[in-house]
């Protein structure tokens, strides 16, 4: 559980974010997925990220840090928003940049609307993902929407797409902010990772600032 969650700067691109000292964790996912609904969830803080009815809220790199050990990076939503100049294969360059180049980057949640079948430029995002070598998960959202057996039959379709190009399936969570169904999973996953990292990061930022 999260005991302390607190915002710490907006960016308009990776080299604006916070010294790189801590293990980052961003969230990412087609807009109006619930990104910002599951942010707050897990941190146990209604009003952390702001959430919003109009698709495509989130313009800027939003970084959290938890617990005073790591950082949550809320990226901006893809797959909406008029595309601007400077986008390289169909994602806004801030984006792209951000996961190829933030060097603390530890982990990439992929949010997925569990209510939809698979969508083109998500299974394009996890490809690119895979061929960048990111480590990633998929974190399907709004489960509250469906029944368990449409849940599965969704889920099962999702799986058998990525089996056609994968030949191992990233991580997958289901969640529910509403429900805070996946909060204690998704979390322990970040803890299991960090139980390492912190003091490696730690060890780094010495060495810089001595």
């Amino acid at each position: 559980m999260i005991k302390k969650a607190e915002f710490v700067k907006s960016s308009q691109k990776y080299t604006d974010c916070p010294d790189p000292f801590k293990p980052e964790y961003a969230f990412i996912g087609r807009s109006n997925v619930g990104k910002s609904s599951l942010i707050n969830m897990l941190a146990d803080k209604k009003a952390l990220a702001k959430t919003s009815a109009t698709p495509g809220k989130t313009q800027l790199i939003n970084t959290f840090e938890m617990d005073d050990t790591w950082y949550l990076a809320d990226l901006p939503g893809y797959g909406f928003a008029k595309a601007p100049k400077g986008v390289r294969g169909g994602f806004n360059k801030m984006i792209y940049d951000y996961i190829e180049f933030r060097k603390n980057l530890v982990n990439v949640f992929l949010l997925i609307d569990s209510r939809h079948t698979p969508q083109k430029i998500d299974l394009q995002f996890m490809e690119w993902l895979g061929n960048k070598q990111i480590p990633f998960a998929i974190v399907f959202t709004k489960l509250d929407k469906l029944t368990s057996t449409q849940m599965q039959k969704n889920l099962n379709h999702y799986k058998n797409e990525l089996l056609k190009t994968w030949e191992e399936l990233p991580k997958i969570f289901t969640s529910s902010a509403s429900s805070k169904i996946g909060k204690l999973e998704i979390l322990g996953y970040i803890d299991s990772l960090n139980e390492h990292l912190v003091d490696e990061f730690k060890k780094e930022q010495y060495k810089k600032e001595y």
